[in-house]
C-alpha cells in the first residue's frame, strides 16, 4: 500500500528553520521529522511513499539520493569515484521513495492530485509532513476498511498549550500543567482514502476544507479515534520540545499506544 506524505507547505510559523530548508526536513534528535514519520509507517510494513514536494523539495531530494552515504561510513575510490557504502541502513533500504513534484504554492488536495498517478487506483494512506504519533496504522486500516467509507481521517486530543484550572465557588480546585483535550477531536493526518476521493478534490483544493466538508456531508468520512500520543511541529518552541521529548530517550511517538 502506497503512502501520501504531502511535504511542500510553506512552514511560515517556523521560519526560523524553514528559511533554509522545507519543514519536514526540521530535525529531531539529528533527524528530519519526515524521517520520524516514514519511520512509523515502515514499523507497520507500509514502505512504498509518495512524498509529495513543493517548497525547497531540493532539500528532500537530495536526502533521500544520497541517503545511504550521508548515513553510512563509506570507503571512496577517489580516482574512479566509485563509492562504497560499508554499512547501509538496515531499515530504510526496504524504502521505496517516489519524489513527486506537486509545486510550491499548491494546497494540500491539490497535491494529491498532483500526484495521483504515483498512487494508483487502490486504496492508500497519506499524512502531513510534520505530525508525529504512535497511532496504530494497522488498526486504522481495519477500521477504515469496516467502515466502508471513501475517507477516513484520524480524530486526535492534542495536548493544549495553556494549562487547565478546575474552579468551584471561585477558588481553584485543581490545575493541570498543559493537559490532553477532554472533548472534541481535531484532525490528526493519518488519513486512509479511496479513489473515488479524487472526485472531491481538484488542483486548487484545500484538503482540510470544502472535501473533507463535502465528504462529511456525503457520510463519506469515518473517525478514527486516537486516544494516545500526537502532537505537530508548528513553531520553534514545538521543535525545541521534541528535541528534549528524543533527548529523554522516551519519545511519545515511539509508545505503544
Amino acid at each position: 500500500m502506497k503512502v501520501a506524505i504531502l511535504a511542500g507547505g510553506l512552514g511560515t510559523r517556523l521560519r526560523e528553520e524553514t528559511e533554509f530548508r522545507p519543514k519536514p526536513m526540521v530535525e529531531i534528535g539529528g533527524h528530519p521529522i519526515l524521517w520520524h514519520i516514514m519511520r512509523h509507517y515502515a514499523s507497520h510494513d507500509l514502505r512504498d511513499f509518495v512524498l509529495c514536494l513543493g517548497y525547497k523539495g531540493d532539500v528532500i531530494r537530495n536526502w533521500i539520493m544520497n541517503f545511504q552515504v550521508m548515513n553510512s561510513d563509506v570507503r571512496v575510490r577517489v580516482g574512479s569515484r566509485d563509492v562504497e557504502v560499508l554499512d547501509p541502513p538496515r531499515d530504510e533500504t526496504n524504502w521505496t521513495v517516489t519524489l513527486a513534484e506537486t509545486g510550491a504554492m499548491t494546497p494540500t488536495g491539490g497535491r494529491l492530485v498532483k500526484a495521483r498517478r504515483h498512487l494508483g487506483d487502490e486504496t492508500f494512506m497519506a499524512t502531513y509532513g510534520d505530525g508525529v504519533s504512535n497511532v496504530d496504522l494497522r488498526a486504522l486500516l481495519a477500521f477504515h476498511k469496516k467502515q466502508g467509507r471513501i475517507a477516513t481521517v484520524t480524530g486526535v486530543r492534542p495536548i493544549t498549550r495553556f494549562g487547565q484550572i478546575h474552579a468551584k465557588d471561585g477558588l481553584a480546585r485543581g490545575f493541570e500543567e498543559k493537559p490532553q483535550l477532554a472533548e472534541g477531536w481535531v484532525n490528526g493526518g493519518f488519513f486512509v482514502l479511496e479513489p473515488k476521493v479524487f472526485e472531491y478534490l481538484s488542483d486548487e483544493s484545500v484538503l482540510e476544507r470544502e472535501p473533507l466538508e463535502r465528504l462529511t456531508a456525503d457520510g463519506q468520512l469515518a473517525v478514527y479515534e486516537h486516544r494516545g500520543y500526537w502532537t505537530a511541529m508548528d513553531t520553534y518552541r514545538e521543535a525545541q520540545q521534541l528535541n528534549e521529548e528524543w533527548a529523554s530517550g522516551k519519545p511519545g511517538w515511539l509508545q505503544r499506544p
